[in-house]
Formats: structure tokens, sequence, C-alpha cells
């Protein structure tokens, strides 16, 4: 069969990527369309999945706005003339292109702010396959599994941790934290937002006196030399290698907070999304204490502190993850099931429909002082 996969962000790249090499082995073809995205072209590289560009962006929402026609044009003409039998994606890009080539189109989702990818993909898409922790209803086609979008990337039978990347950090035996930063420059981030660049720096101050604080900053805004921090400067592709072997991320993103997570590294998260409205992952994940969501920020410099001395934290947070893990689906087989089932999907294991009413973990509530 013909498979086209969209990756428009790293964090798709890592869903699909072994995705994509299994389908290879298995004798069929795929083409993989990448926009150029902050490190997704690094991230496409280090997979070693042949690719071509469809168009780029940096991470301001001018930027996205301005090049979304091109990158439309581009990539639907890519499409057709691919002629697929089976279209993957995230975002809005690929629920267009299955409609126009006849393919069928199968989305994966986990982010419920992300209203246009919905209504887009409500409309296109032949299945939509989210977390069963998913809050919103999107419809017939939404399928769900139990587990995570890190789940096809992070799962014991897809990752294992290289310590040597302590080495790599100049770390040695010492712990360090990671503080990731996000850009906000998606169209679902409009209105939100996360840490200031002073709050950084007092987070900095704080952590520095009992780790080494390594600083991933997706928007480039913290003058990170300026600061007692360092920056992360290892391939992108190291940094769960890093993420795996940290003693704490502190983070305003998303994304990196779950992937914490399913390594067995505490988390702080805080950010505009945190509340009784959050996303459905967060308030299973901290349902689970392996994340901590915090609205205010003094409370995220108590929580932080408590974390990076408790000498116990790694422990419990290991037995958490292997609990959680022994629950949780291999999203790679799945997603390659599916592929090669795109007619019955919901004869693959592990796929399900969703129940009318709330998701699980959905009458929880985020930490929000």
């Amino acid at each position: 069969m013909r498979y086209l996969v969209f990756t428009n962000t790293p964090a798709h790249v890592h869903l699909y990527k072994h995705v994509v090499s299994e389908l290879r082995a298995r004798g069929h073809e795929v083409r993989v369309l990448v926009r150029d995205y902050g490190c997704t072209l690094a991230l496409a590289d280090a997979a070693g999945i042949p690719y071509s560009v469809y168009g780029g962006c940096d991470t301001t929402k001018r930027s996205l706005l301005a090049n979304l026609p091109g990158q439309y044009a581009r990539s639907l003409t890519a499409a057709v003339r691919f002629d697929p039998d089976v279209v993957f994606g995230i975002g809005a890009y690929a629920a267009p292109a299955g409609r126009l080539t006849g393919a069928r189109t199968i989305l994966v989702h986990d982010s419920e702010p992300t209203s246009l990818d919905h209504h887009i993909a409500r409309s296109l898409a032949d299945a939509l396959l989210t977390p069963d922790t998913f809050r919103d209803d999107l419809g017939p086609n939404h399928r769900v599994f139990h587990g995570f979008k890190e789940s096809a990337y992070l799962h014991p039978d897809c990752f294992s941790a290289d310590p040597s990347v302590r080495a790599d950090l100049g770390v040695g035996d010492e712990p360090f934290v990671v503080c990731r930063l996000n850009a906000f420059g998606s169209h679902h981030d409009v209105g939100q937002g996360g840490f200031t660049v002073e709050q950084v720096r007092t987070l900095i101050d704080d952590l520095d006196d009992h780790a080494t604080v390594f600083v991933s900053d997706e928007g480039g805004d913290l003058d990170v030399d300026a600061t007692a921090g360092r920056r992360f400067d290892l391939h992108p592709a190291r940094l769960h290698d890093a993420l795996a072997e940290a003693s704490l991320l502190v983070a305003d993103t998303q994304t990196m907070v779950t992937e914490a997570a399913l390594l067995g590294t505490p988390a702080v998260r805080s950010n505009s999304f945190v509340g009784a409205d959050d996303m459905g992952n967060f308030v299973e994940l901290e349902a689970r204490e392996l994340v901590r969501n915090v609205a205010s920020f003094e409370r995220v410099r108590a929580t932080a502190l408590d974390l990076v001395t408790d000498d116990g934290a790694s422990d419990r947070w290991e037995s958490r993850r292997r609990e959680l893990l022994s629950e949780t689906v291999d999203l790679t087989e799945l997603l390659v099931n599916v592929a090669e089932n795109p007619r019955v999907i919901d004869r693959v294991a592990g796929v399900t429909r969703r129940s009318p009413g709330p998701a699980a973990g959905a009458g929880r509530s985020s930490t929000a002082d």
C-alpha cells in the first residue's frame, strides 16, 4: 500500500518515525512530508527518514499565518502526485490531502484546545484516534486507545535511554534539571502563555544551588548565558536521553511533560492551560502522581525545590512509571496495524469507539494554586 505521512512539528516526527520504518520494512511505499519548523528536519535526519519539505515557518503566529497558503498548495500538490491509499497526520494539512486524493485519512489527536484542527478533522477524516483521557467528543469517527501520543516512541518496546548523555552534558553523576520553555507560536496558543523571562531567571537561581540547570528554549527569548543555567546544546535527538537521566523537569510546555512522565522523571508544569478545564492527559498524569500541574509561580518554585531535594523521588516516580506503562499500548504497533487495516480499524486490538459522556479523568481538577 501507499502511505502519505505529514510531520509538521518535532513531536510529529517522533510520533510517526517508527511507524514509517516498520511500514517500509513490511514492503509498503511511504512518503513523508515535513514542515521545516524548529528541529523537525534535524529529528527526521537523525531517525533516517527520507522526506520532502513542503514549507517552513518560525515559532511565531505571524510566520505560521503568512506561510499557510503556500504550504497548503505545495502539500496538496505533492499528495495528488503521490496518490496515496492512506494519509496519516495530526494537524489540518493531512485531512484535506486525504479528501482531495480519495485516500483513507487517519489522524492522531491529543490536545483538546486545537479546535481548528478538530473542526477540519471531523469534517474530512475517516478516523480520529485519541488517548482515552481525551475530554472532547469528536463525533462518530472518534476512536480511542489506552495510552498517550508519546507512547509511540517512549514505550519500552521503542526506547531505551542512553546514560552516556551525562558525559556528553559534562555532569558526571551530579543531579541536573531540564527547564523547557514553549514559544506559544501555534494557532491553538492564541491568548495562552507560560513563564516570563524574569520568572525563568528566578527559577534557575532557585535550582542552581541543588543541580545544574539546562535550558531548552523554543522561542529563544531567554539569554541563557546571562543566567546560572546552561543551554541544552546537544543534538535534539538526545533530549529524551537527557530527560530520562534528569532529576526534574520544569516546563511551561505540554509534550515534554508527558514524555517526562513516561520516562519516570518528576515534572512540574505551569502555563495558562492549567486549571479545571485542563487537558485530559495532564489531569490523568497528575492523578497518577507523575506530574504536578501548578498555575501559581510561587507554587512552582516551592514544588520544584521540594522535588529536586527529595532523595526518594526518583524511586517513587520509577515505580509509578512502570505501573503506567504496564497498562498502556505500544502505539507504534497499534498504528501499524491500523495502517494495514484502514477500513476495519474497529477490529484492530487496542482501538475502541469513544463512549458518550466525560472521558476518563475528566472529573478531576488540576492544581490551580
